[in-house]
């Protein structure tokens, strides 16, 4: 009787047959299957018998085996091409195969493993032997499925976190908005499509610091919420809006081909404004800064456009709250002359182009120098002297102030020394104290290491400070020049009358010397009202003891006018302009003596003030090293 090309030994198999090892038995023989049945009677396996290959193969997706006993000479299709055609298979290669075979030559035993087999045990079958080799290849099974499991898990990880991370960088966390990357990707493809009628609309929340500093994180991530919902209303179908930074958003708009078609978008972002945030059981009132840039160029590339726009929004800002401006290339060349700027700052400092000027404090009295302002130049390699009106508010703003400021005042101590070893014993020196250097940290250390550095005496040193640095935080402002009045050093309040009204913290205030503006010194005349302020801060100052200052002193008239008020010291253009440290060698050889007794030759009043080359003003010169 011709026995079936297919037997299934085991019974319909349950839950717990699934759990077992599962080995296909191939082999033209049905007596070798029974023995290798009874071999493995003992073991915890599933077995499934196929009499050749080609059915052995089409049972290979519904057995899923864990293991297969694979016989080496059979009719038809042998054992080697049944192994090599199941090794080919991708979801098969990893079934281990231990071919049955009783050759013997090692010829034959190296073409089965060629083939792919993992291992072979030889007939007739020793149950010890087969019991081991299946449970080693089985093991090896159950390792490889282990580690295909967490490559699986790991790759699903993977995946997973992958999704996250783009999730991140195309869309913002807090308020769900597409991100920066995002917006830069449409935008790309918008002028990749050949579509230049595009906006792009960069908004700034102003004073948002100040909310958060006030609320708390919590309450200003709310608001962010708050403000990307209500912006979401101005979308049509194609805009697209992006948080871009903080409380910074960026709308693209479709179809907006002039500066007219975008008026009305702006105006009704602004008045979006106009209606307080309710976050947290609070009212919020916020207005915005709007810079915006039209795309007109099919060339342009996706991160030019928005940076326009950022510049656009930048320049709003400095115009003020709720401001709105639209992209002009003038714009960019101004931000490119200021980056310009700054990075040639930077490298003054470290190349040590900053030099110093210094401009006579006259005993208006006596006419006799009493002292010196020190004021910062700058000696371009290439521009020459640059004008301190352009390059002091930068430093201002990059804070590259603060460095340049003691260098400054390195070097006015090293001048002061120099000159009163050389017999100037009663000279003193003014250096300007910068707002951003008055509130810097490591003020009082600076300070201290420039004096013992020069070994200059704190007592001929004056600190001019400006009254609106010292008015921002008057009871700071206080403790500080109380420390510096300690170290014996003099404190002038600078530009005194122009800035906050500090007469009633004046007198709390350690300060020595005022010193009165130019703007008010130009206009000294009977019936001016400036005539009153300088009247009224010099009959002050002589109640509470200070010794006053004028600047911008240009005329004769002016210095008699400010003697008979009883005004100590001046300094302006009728005495000198500011000089390097050689030129006043020059000057005034003796030290000691110097004066300006010509300027007493004739009567006061009938002398005409100092004439100016043409170009030249009394205003050059008269910015200072530390403020604009």
């Amino acid at each position: 009787m011709t026995p079936p090309t297919v037997l299934v030994i085991d019974h319909e198999p349950d839950n717990s047959d699934v759990q077992k090892p599962s080995i296909l038995v191939i082999d033209d023989e049905p007596d070798n299957f029974d023995v290798i049945e009874a071999l493995l009677s003992n073991q915890d396996y599933r077995l499934q018998y196929a009499a050749n290959g080609s059915d052995a193969i089409t049972l290979l997706e519904t057995f899923q085996p864990d293991l297969i006993l694979l016989d080496v000479m059979m009719p038809g299709i042998d054992g080697i091409e049944v192994c090599q055609r199941i090794k080919a298979m991708s979801q098969w290669e990893a079934t281990p195969i231990i071919m049955v075979t009783a050759l013997t030559n090692k010829k034959d035993l190296a073409q089965c493993l060629n083939a792919g087999a993992d291992d072979f045990i030889s007939k007739p079958v020793n149950r010890l032997e087969l019991t081991a080799r299946v449970k080693s290849m089985l093991r090896i099974r159950r390792q490889y499925q282990q580690l295909a499991d967490f490559n699986t898990r790991l790759e699903a990880m993977v995946q997973q976190r992958t999704a996250e991370l783009q999730r991140m960088i195309f869309q913002d966390r807090l308020t769900g908005l597409p991100s920066r990357t995002s917006i830069l990707q449409t935008l790309a493809e918008n002028l990749n499509s050949g579509e230049s009628s595009v906006a792009v609309v960069m908004l700034d929340c102003d004073q948002f610091k100040l909310v958060n500093g006030s609320f708390g994180h919590a309450v200003s991530n709310q608001l962010l919420i708050a403000i990307a919902d209500r912006l979401q209303q101005h979308l049509s179908p194609g805009d697209v809006l992006a948080r871009m930074g903080e409380d910074e958003f960026c709308f693209l708009l479709n179809r907006i081909r002039r500066k007219a078609d975008l008026e009305p978008c702006i105006q009704d972002i602004f008045r979006s404004f106009n209606t307080p945030f309710i976050v947290a059981n609070c009212e919020i009132f916020i207005s915005v800064c709007i810079g915006a840039a039209l795309g007109d160029d099919v060339d342009q590339r996706p991160e030019e456009l928005l940076q326009d726009a950022d510049t656009a929004m930048y320049q709003a800002k400095v115009r003020g709250k709720g401001s709105y401006q639209l992209f002009d290339r003038r714009m960019h060349q101004a931000v490119l002359a200021r980056l310009t700027l700054e990075n040639d700052l930077q490298r003054a400092l470290e190349q040590q182009e900053f030099i110093l000027y210094y401009q006579p404090i006259v005993n208006l009295q006596t006419l006799k120098v009493a002292g010196f302002e020190a004021l910062v130049r700058w000696c371009h390699p290439e521009r020459g002297m640059v004008s301190p009106g352009e390059f002091i508010p930068c430093m201002e703003t990059t804070g590259l102030i603060v460095p340049v400021g003691i260098m400054v005042l390195k070097q006015a101590c090293q001048q002061l020394y120099t000159w009163r070893q050389r017999g100037w014993t009663d000279l003193t020196m003014s250096v300007n104290l910068s707002v951003r250097q008055f509130a810097s940290p490591t003020l009082l250390a600076d300070i201290d290491y420039a004096l013992a550095e020069t070994k200059v005496n704190p007592a001929h040193l004056k600190l001019e400070i400006t009254e609106s640095a010292i008015m921002d935080k008057a009871e700071v402002a206080i403790t500080l020049t109380e420390a510096l009045r300690s170290r014996q050093i003099q404190i002038s309040v600078d530009d005194f009358g122009t800035g906050y009204s500090s007469l009633g913290y004046l007198h709390r205030f350690p300060v020595d010397n005022l010193k009165i503006d130019r703007s008010f010194v130009n206009q000294i005349q009977v019936g001016n009202r400036k005539y009153h302020v300088v009247d009224t801060i010099v009959a002050l100052s002589q109640q509470l003891g200070l010794s006053v200052i004028a600047e911008g002193i240009e005329t004769t008239q002016q210095l008699e006018w400010l003697q008979r008020l009883g005004c100590e010291f001046g300094q302006g253009y009728l005495f000198s302009k500011p000089l390097s440290a050689a030129e006043i060698d020059a000057a005034f050889p003796l030290g000691l003596e110097a004066k300006y007794s010509h300027l007493a030759t004739q009567p006061l009043g009938s002398m005409k003030g100092v004439q100016f080359k043409p170009g030249q003003s009394s205003q050059e010169g008269s910015q200072k090293s530390g403020r604009n």
